[in-house]
């Protein structure tokens, strides 16, 4: 596991402000605590690093709820663990942000796959060693030299989607992340309940 997991690489232009949207928040808990018992969002503890994400939309179109870097530690979030993103900017690198906290690193990532389908509602980004091995390469799977919270592994969800079968299974696997997974869907439950089938699966 690289040291510089769950970082921020994208230019975070954020402006703090009052907890968003206090019911999508509220969403978000209701299915983060499920991925989280899983172990499927938590914390790296001998790295001091949290992982895993979770957005819904919110606000105006192309806005989403999505959870403020490094509070996978948090066992039970309130709206001040979520930060409203506003805007991004793909070719620049570049995510607005507002609320308590920075937006997640894979803010970017969420960004692009929200943009790809208005119809995508909800996404979550889990990780798990042996869901990452066991779908690898079986699952839709981004190039495993393209880093995570990069243009790049963005486009990577681009390419999926367009004909990768990304848009079918609501799920895939990111190579050049170790451990990583996203799931997707129409609503947030639908996002969480297809990552979760995966464990029970298992």
């Amino acid at each position: 596991m690289s040291l510089d997991e769950g970082y921020v690489k994208y230019q975070s232009h954020w402006t703090p402000a009052a907890a968003p949207d206090a019911e999508a928040a509220r969403l978000l808990e209701a299915w983060r605590r499920p991925l989280y018992e899983e172990g499927l969002i938590g914390y790296y503890s001998e790295l001091g690093i949290g992982y895993g994400n979770i957005s819904v939309r919110c606000g105006a179109p192309g806005q989403f709820l999505i959870s403020g870097t490094q509070t996978g530690h948090v066992a039970v979030t309130t709206d001040a663990h979520y930060a409203l993103v506003t805007d991004y900017d793909l070719e620049g690198n570049a995510v607005w942000c507002s609320g308590p906290v920075q937006a997640s690193s894979e803010a970017m990532t969420h960004a692009a796959i929200y943009a790809l389908d208005p119809g995508i509602g909800g996404i979550v980004h889990v990780h798990s060693k042996s869901l990452w091995l066991d779908h690898l390469n079986e699952l839709p799977t981004t190039d495993p030299a393209v880093a995570y919270g990069t243009p790049a592994m963005a486009r990577e969800f681009v390419r999926l989607y367009a004909g990768g079968g990304f848009r079918e299974s609501g799920l895939a696997v990111m190579a050049g992340h170790e451990e990583g997974l996203i799931g997707i869907g129409t609503s947030l439950a639908e996002a969480a309940t297809r990552m979760l089938g995966l464990v029970r699966r298992g």
